[in-house]
């Protein structure tokens, strides 16, 4: 009888695996926007779902699980990626290296989330009508298959180099498996109690070259969640503390009543994406604004701002519309090539400071801030470095012959078309400042109304192409989710620590001007947007810069503001900011050029910075208005 090979076995696996992974994915997705719009329904009559919370957020639990294993088989978890500037021998060295850290540290995590699940939780426990068991495994699942998956794709002798990751990854989660005797047996031997204490004493002579290997470790390709967690685990390890903490912040944050609004704005963001939308969008804001000098250029920065505001990721739109930016601004003769990938790399984070930015919404989640206050609050700024931007584009565009001609018939057309698209934003603002819908609630009507525009009435998107879309998003929102579990973790030890506590004590000693503190601020938050994603320097650095604010009496909404808005400019800031590889990838340009084209945009916008910073009426003059009934 013929045998079949065992790498059709493991594809055969695999391939049941992945069919398994994105129906429960989807599964999560279909609850996670269905259930809330039921409640909208049933809210009327005085009915509602019990237990709605709970399910929104063990359904989110679920969906950051399944998407961070997905984002894993197809490499899309998020990493800084310095990397791409070696060989490609040097690549597939530096890929062997954080890989194998990478298992180490998950399988670290893996026996974390086990000692949390056993010893944290009431079995009896309930999601509704769920018992909980059914939901927390996911924790285990999903960190072992990352670690797996990270290891798997090593090449050659990968059997070795995962047992020697679950070997290592094993005595780092030590304490973890220490704990669970404890809880376990009735009597531990007393053995346990001294490799406790060796340790922690190890990791205490450790740490700080540990921590160093993982920074190291991020540039060579690690994804960023993982070296977040593993440099929690660490601080942990080292201080005495449960590593199972790491593990129960990440279940904390990802169950957090907020966070749901993330994962449907970025589905809303990518239905909008893989249709004719920004084709409509572009069509239109040419149309109107076309005929003026620097119009393109408005039409380019307007419609960039538009998509990152509801994907959440400018990264995103650089890959969305630069195919289509690009070629219009080359073709209107105008714009040198340079000009343009500067333009369209700068220009994609403008939107994080617009409504529904999901920036916003969790840096107003963490920081305790009124999330309707923080979207008004952005509007001007945003409008700020919009107009910076279009006014360079009209000093160039006036020393050129102006082409395009305005056509009231053709705008109308163009109007009539993209009508639907341009609703969204004032959709969604209404059901949330009407209060007929909560925040969640708005992010679920945002998801059925892009759907039915871009499925029923526009016709662009079929029902096969929806789980294409659906399989794209559970990757990119798992990635996110991971990040934000991880930074959680590390979060919450910079806080037990009293961090926040000594840093505002030396500053209150050391620094007594609020426009030096801001200076430094904007300094640090650039820095910090350079090498980490905005959700994770919210997670971490926002905890540390709140109370400074406050000694300050800085008004905590522009606080925000100045948060996202250097996080934002950071994102293009040289050597390793993430829009800058993403930029080199779309347009196909070397790094060193996409230095180049950005850098007279990144100074423009850094001065756009300072502005929002030193004059703080940009953040709060609408807050104002809102505060006194629009009187």
């Amino acid at each position: 009888m013929d045998t079949v090979p065992d790498n059709q076995y493991r594809n055969r696996f695999s391939l049941i695996t992945g069919h398994i992974e994105r129906a429960v994915g989807y599964g999560a997705y279909l609850l996670l926007m269905v259930l809330p719009l039921l409640q909208i329904i049933l809210r009327p009559i005085g009915v509602g779902i019990l237990g709605l919370d709970d399910y929104l957020s063990h359904a989110l639990l679920i969906i950051g699980f399944v998407g961070g294993m997905i984002a894993a088989r197809e490499g899309r978890h998020l990493a800084i990626g310095s990397a791409q500037m070696f060989s490609p021998k040097l690549q597939e060295k530096a890929a062997r290296i954080w890989r194998f850290l990478a298992t180490i540290l998950l399988t670290t995590l893996t026996w974390s989330a086990i000692a949390l699940i056993i010893i944290g939780f009431d079995f009896s426990q309930r999601i509704g009508i769920l018992p909980i068991l059914v939901v927390i495994p996911i924790m285990i699942i999903g960190y072992a298959i990352m670690g797996w998956r990270f290891i798997r794709d090593i090449g050659q002798g990968r059997w070795y180099w995962f047992s020697g990751a679950l070997l290592l990854g094993t005595i780092f989660g030590f304490s973890s498996i220490a704990n669970l005797l404890f809880f376990i047996l009735p009597e531990v031997p007393l053995f346990i109690d001294t490799l406790l204490f060796i340790h922690v004493r190890l990791f205490e002579i450790l740490r700080f070259p540990l921590i160093i290997g993982f920074i190291i470790s991020a540039f060579l390709g690690m994804p960023l969640f993982v070296v977040l967690g593993g440099v929690a685990l660490v601080f942990f390890a080292a201080s005495g503390g449960q590593l199972s903490i790491v593990a129960n912040e990440g279940y904390n944050m990802l169950t957090n009543r907020a966070i749901p609004a993330i994962p449907l704005f970025t589905l809303a963001g990518y239905l909008l994406s893989e249709s004719n939308a920004s084709r409509r969008i572009v069509r239109l804001f040419r149309q109107l604004l076309g005929w003026m000098p620097g119009g393109l250029v408005i039409t380019a920065v307007v419609g960039s701002a538009f998509f990152t505001s509801f994907t959440g990721a400018s990264g995103v739109t650089i890959l969305a519309l630069g195919g289509l930016l690009l070629p219009m601004l080359l073709q209107e003769g105008k714009y040198k090539e340079s000009f343009s990938v500067g333009l369209l790399t700068s220009s994609s984070n403008i939107g994080l400071l617009f409504p529904p930015s999901l920036a916003i919404i969790l840096y107003g989640t963490i920081a305790q801030v009124n999330i309707f206050h923080m979207f008004a609050a952005g509007l001007l700024p945003g409008l700020l470095v919009i107009i910076a931007f279009s006014v360079v584009g009209v000093v160039i565009s006036f020393r050129k012959k102006r082409e395009y001609r305005f056509s009231l018939k053709e705008t109308w057309v163009a109007l009539k078309d993209s009508i639907f698209e341009l609703l969204l934003p004032v959709v969604v603002l209404v059901a949330l400042f009407s209060g007929t819908a909560t925040l969640v609630e708005s992010a679920a009507i945002a998801v059925l109304y892009t759907f039915i525009i871009e499925v029923f009435i526009k016709r662009e998107i079929s029902f096969a192409q929806i789980k294409v879309v659906l399989g794209k998003c559970l990757a990119i929102i798992g990635g996110v989710l991971m990040i934000l579990a991880s930074a959680r973790g590390l979060s919450f030890y910079i806080i037990d620590a009293q961090i926040p506590d000594l840093l505002s004590e030396w500053v209150s000693n050391y620094i007594s001007s609020g426009v030096v503190f801001l200076l430094i601020l904007n300094i640090c938050l650039l820095i910090t947007g350079c090498f980490m994603d905005i959700f994770s320097a919210i997670l971490i650095v926002a905890p540390l810069v709140i109370p400074l604010g406050e000694l300050f009496g800085i008004h905590p909404v522009h606080l925000g503001i100045i948060f996202l808005a250097n996080l934002g400019v950071g994102f293009i800031t040289p050597p390793v900011g993430i829009d800058l590889f993403l930029s080199s990838y779309r347009f196909g340009k070397p790094l060193t050029h996409v230095y180049r084209y950005v850098a007279p945009f990144f100074l423009l916008q850094v001065i756009m910075v300072l502005i929002i910073t030193y004059i703080p009426s940009f953040s709060t003059f609408l807050l104002r208005f809102i505060e006194n009934g629009g009187g």
